[in-house]
């Protein structure tokens, strides 16, 4: 009878344990070890609502292929495109509800990051010094946007982005990148709208523990790369790999790549597909962690310009 009682004992003890075990995964359900963005899968859910958006970026396509930045008559601030960034902070917790501090961090990061200023830039292998590229856009912080809410998630729906689902509608996102700040939930680490989709849903979506650099930022994500990786998808920048295996990301200076890549990868990695190329892990456009990336192109400098040309996909912004 002892002998069942403690076996008892021990087996309630043991699920005990594994309860906890369980409830203490649950509440870091969410973090991501693996950077996960879903600006594809969201950019194919709108292709699927709205038909007329596969013509929208087509024409797009066939104007950023005849222009460049030597095209662009807009203002300049300082010799440069100037972006006014709105931050919207949905928050649950003390935690989501960044600080200013936090902001001010990640709008200094993408400064740096858009015009090679930032530490990492000389780490460029010289196998890709001659297409390692200064975008030459620098972002101001126009707003911050506070609102607390009940939701635990918002998925990527852009619900978020919609006062009548609990969100906050965008400010004036034909001459302000909106960001929103919230979290997005199933390890998602942010999302971005592509040139050319709805203004009432455009601008960028980051979870708040992968932005800027204090506060809530976690680890392998905590330089504020996620942003910079988003804002280049707001910028008609697509992922490296083409989204398929050896796809095309649109650009010719850019390796073509079997896949994503995680973590830190060891350089040179090679390709598998046409030529064997060493790819290009270390582009804001992969996989890769914070740590591990800190270049664009010259040809993604160029697709980046046309959108901000005169009849450009965003245009307004250089008005």
């Amino acid at each position: 009878m002892k002998k069942i009682l403690l076996s008892t004992v021990a087996a309630l003890m043991l699920f005990s344990c594994q309860n906890e075990q369980t409830e203490s995964s649950d509440s870091n359900l969410n973090i991501s070890a693996r950077r996960a963005c879903a600006t594809q899968e969201v950019f194919e859910a709108q292709l699927k609502a709205n038909p007329a958006l596969a013509l929208k970026m087509n024409e797009i396509e066939a104007f950023t292929a005849k222009h460049s930045l030597s095209n662009f008559t807009g203002r300049l601030v300082n010799g440069k495109i100037q972006i006014p960034v709105v931050v919207n902070v949905l928050y649950r917790t003390a935690a989501q509800n960044i600080s200013n501090a936090q902001i001010q961090s990640q709008i200094d990061i993408l400064n740096k990051d858009f015009n090679a200023l930032n530490s990492d830039y000389n780490s460029v292998p010289a196998l890709f010094s001659g297409v390692k590229a200064n975008i030459g856009i620098t972002f101001v912080l126009d707003q911050v946007i506070r609102k607390s809410t009940t939701k635990t998630s918002w998925g990527t729906n852009d619900a978020m982005k919609k006062t009548a689902q609990g969100g906050l509608a965008p400010t004036s996102p034909t001459t302000k990148l909106n960001i929103w700040t919230c979290n997005i939930g199933n390890g998602i680490l942010g999302y971005a709208q592509f040139p050319g989709g709805s203004s009432t849903t455009d601008g960028v979506v980051i979870d708040p523990r992968y932005f800027g650099l204090s506060g809530a930022a976690n680890a392998p994500f905590n330089l504020g790369r996620t942003a910079t990786h988003e804002v280049g998808h707001w910028m008609n920048l697509r992922h490296i790999w083409g989204d398929a295996t050896c796809g095309s990301d649109l650009v010719a200076d850019t390796p073509t790549h079997n896949e994503e890549n995680y973590g830190v990868p060891a350089y040179p990695h090679y390709s598998t597909c046409s030529g064997n190329p060493v790819e290009m892990t270390m582009n804001y456009m992969d996989y890769v962690d914070d740590n591990a990336m800190y270049m664009f192109t010259l040809g993604q400098k160029n697709r980046i310009s046309a959108i901000f040309t005169a009849n450009g996909a965003r245009a307004s912004f250089a008005q």
